[in-house]
């Protein structure tokens, strides 16, 4: 299933996170993928911003301590 949703370059993340949750999230939960055509930061603020905005906990992977990633 594929969705498109309207809005253009000048979308901030805190827009587009909105329009996610309100557009696909709502419907489906979390998606499989989503494929965006900007930079990878803006997918890092992205990701950052739906986890804060869905409450859900990030952990981040630390390479030399693999113990702690639990």
């Amino acid at each position: 299933m594929v969705y498109f949703v309207a809005m253009t370059k000048k979308t901030s993340v805190k827009r587009l996170v909105w329009l996610f949750r309100n557009n696909i999230w709502k419907l489906h939960r979390l998606s499989e993928s989503v494929i965006l055509d900007r930079k990878l930061q803006f997918a890092g603020k992205l990701t950052k911003k739906l986890n804060r905005m869905l409450e859900i906990k990030t952990k981040l992977l630390t390479f030399f301590h693999p113990q702690m990633d639990r």
